[in-house]
C-alpha cells in the first residue's frame, strides 16, 4: 500500500471528498466562436447499456436518476427537478436506439437528444399532457430565431408501454423511427438553410417541467402546462440505450469554423469509417408526409435548472466533458459501457492500485497531475 500512503493527505482528502461533485465540467467553448476548444472524446465503437442493471460508466448524471428493474427513472416531483444523463463521449454520425416510456403529467417533458458543442441538435420530445403523440426536432448551430423545424408523429401509448425510438444520422440523412417504423426523414436539401446537424454529438436523456410556474408563459403553453406537482411524482423510464458511432478514433476535432462535417477530424480514425457498424444504407429513407409542424418550444438540456423561453436565441452552451478518453494505459470501455482494467494489471500490485485510482478519477472527472504514480 506504499502508493496509497505516499499520497499527501490533503490531496487524498480532495480526491475522496470531491468525487461526487466533480463529475461534470460546464464549458462555454463553442468551437465556431470560442477560439481553441478541447477536442471531443470519441466513442468510436458500439455500446449497449442496460439500465435495468444499474447505472453506467458511460454517462454522467444530474438530478439523481434512479435505477430499478424498470430501468433508469427520471422523476420530476417538485419545482426545479430536471434529472438527466449525459454521455461522456461523442459520436460523429451514428445509430442510437433508446427503449423508453415517457412521463405523464401536464407540463412534464421527456426528452432524448443528440447535441453538439456548436449547438447542432437532433431531438425526440414527449409532452406529458399528450400521451399519443411525439415531437421530433432539429437545430443547427444554435439558431433559434425560428421554431418551424419540429414535427409531430402519432405515438400511441407512449406513457403506458415501452417503445424503441431510433435516430439514424449520417451526412446524407437523419431518420427517426418508432419500433422500427420510419416516421420522419431529413436530408441536407430538405433542412432549413445551413441547419442540417453535422458535428460530433453527445447523448442526453431526461425529463423536466416545462409547465413550472417559474417558466415564461411561452414555455408553459408549449409544454401544455401548468404543472400540478400534487398529482405527481412524474417519471420517465429508460430501459436501455444502444449506440453505434459511425466514425472511428479517440477524439473529434474541429479544424475550422464552418461547422461542416468535412472540417471535423477523427484523431486516429476516419469519419464514417466504422465498417463494423450498421450500414446507413440499410435504413429506409421513406417516411409519411409531415402534416403538423411545431410553432414553438424551447431547446432542452442547456445546463439550466428551468428551461429557457420559447423565443429568442440560445445563450448558453452545452455541458462538455474534457476528461474522456483519459483512461490509464490499457484500460477500455466495453460494449456494455463499463470501464475495465487490462488483464495484465493484476500482476503488478503497484501499477494496479495506481490504475484503479487513475480510472476512478477518470470516471468522476478529476484531473491528477505531478508524480502521483511514480
Amino acid at each position: 500500500m506504499k502508493w496509497f500512503t505516499s499520497i499527501p493527505q490533503s490531496l487524498l482528502a480532495v480526491i475522496l471528498l470531491a468525487i461526487p461533485s466533480s463529475a461534470q465540467t460546464y464549458s462555454n467553448c463553442n468551437p465556431l466562436t470560442g477560439g481553441t476548444c478541447p477536442a471531443d472524446s470519441a466513442l468510436g465503437s458500439s455500446v449497449t447499456i442496460d439500465f435495468t442493471k444499474g447505472g453506467s460508466d458511460s454517462f454522467t448524471a444530474q438530478g439523481s436518476p434512479s435505477y430499478t428493474s424498470n430501468g433508469a427513472g427520471f422523476t420530476v416531483a417538485k419545482s426545479g427537478d430536471s434529472p438527466q444523463l449525459t454521455s461522456k463521449w461523442y459520436i460523429m454520425f451514428g445509430h442510437v436506439e433508446v427503449v423508453s416510456k415517457a412521463a405523464p403529467g401536464a407540463g412534464i417533458v421527456s426528452s432524448f437528444v443528440l447535441q453538439s458543442d456548436d449547438l447542432d441538435e437532433i431531438d425526440w420530445e414527449w409532452l406529458g399532457a399528450d400521451p399519443d403523440q411525439v415531437q421530433t426536432n432539429y437545430f443547427g448551430k444554435g439558431q433559434t430565431t425560428t421554431y418551424n423545424r419540429g414535427a409531430f408523429s402519432a405515438n400511441s401509448g407512449s406513457q403506458s408501454a415501452y417503445h424503441t425510438y431510433t435516430i439514424d444520422w449520417t451526412s446524407t440523412q437523419i431518420v427517426w423511427q418508432i419500433d422500427g417504423k420510419t416516421v420522419r426523414v431529413l436530408t441536407p436539401a430538405t433542412a432549413e438553410a445551413n441547419q442540417y446537424p453535422q458535428t460530433p454529438m453527445q447523448i442526453k436523456v431526461g425529463s423536466w417541467s416545462g409547465g413550472d410556474s417559474a417558466n415564461p408563459a411561452g414555455t408553459i403553453a408549449w409544454a401544455k402546462g401548468p404543472t400540478d406537482y400534487t398529482k405527481g411524482p412524474f417519471t420517465m423510464y429508460v430501459k436501455s440505450i444502444a449506440v453505434t458511432d459511425y466514425s472511428t478514433g479517440t477524439q473529434y476535432k474541429y479544424t475550422g469554423t464552418t461547422g461542416n462535417w468535412q472540417n471535423i477530424q477523427a484523431v486516429g480514425g476516419t469519419i464514417s469509417g466504422n465498417s463494423n457498424g450498421k450500414s446507413p444504407s440499410s435504413v429506409s429513407a421513406s417516411a409519411p408526409a409531415i402534416t403538423s409542424l411545431s410553432s414553438g418550444g424551447p431547446i432542452p438540456f442547456q445546463g439550466t435548472t428551468l428551461y429557457p423561453q420559447a423565443t429568442g436565441t440560445k445563450s448558453q452552451y452545452t455541458v462538455t466533458y474534457t476528461n474522456y478518453p483519459g483512461l490509464p494505459s490499457g484500460w477500455t470501455v466495453t460494449q456494455s459501457g463499463k470501464v475495465v482494467p487490462p488483464s495484465s494489471a493484476a500482476s503488478d500490485t503497484h501499477g494496479n492500485h495506481a490504475s484503479i485510482l487513475a480510472a476512478t478519477c477518470f470516471i468522476f472527472g478529476l484531473t491528477i497531475t505531478g508524480r502521483l504514480f511514480s
